[in-house]
């Protein structure tokens, strides 16, 4: 049995359709693998910018905090700090300092718990205010332990 044969001009139009659809197929498998690498770069990008913000803020913040250490230690030595700086003892928690106010002149009148602060922050935490309460209720005594 005879093959029909196809006329060439039906061949030309057959190939350039093929030509035509294998050409889009790879533009869009293209344009869909670009698309893909770019979010891929961008969100990387985005974890990079968004990470060095992160460490920005965390660094700002452990200085802020050393610098409040060492302004509260060093608070007795600045002008204006209203006892002497002999009397005071540092103890950092849960208040700054308890001073003994004329321990220097070996006369000690009075105990104050003194609580420093520095930068924008001064409230107190629960902790402090829990100290502060007891201590203006008058629940403070002492106790002495022989060993």
């Amino acid at each position: 049995m005879p093959v029909p044969e196809i006329p060439q001009f039906t061949l030309l139009i057959i190939l350039l359709v093929l030509t035509a659809f294998l050409c889009l197929f790879f533009l869009l498998v293209g344009r869909r693998i670009g698309l893909s690498q770019g979010r891929k770069q961008e969100a990387a990008e985005w974890k990079g910018r968004r990470l060095e913000e992160i460490v920005r803020a965390r660094l700002k913040q452990s200085r802020a905090v050393l610098g409040g250490l060492v302004s509260e230690q060093i608070a007795p030595l600045l002008p204006g700090f209203p006892f002497d700086p002999g009397d005071c003892r540092f103890i950092g928690k849960p208040v700054d300092f308890i001073v003994f106010r004329g321990m220097n002149e070996k006369n000690i009148r009075e105990l104050i718990f003194l609580e420093v602060k520095t930068g924008a922050s001064r409230a107190l935490s629960d902790q402090e205010k829990r100290l502060r309460d007891a201590v203006e209720a008058g629940r403070v005594r002492w106790v002495q332990f022989d060993v």
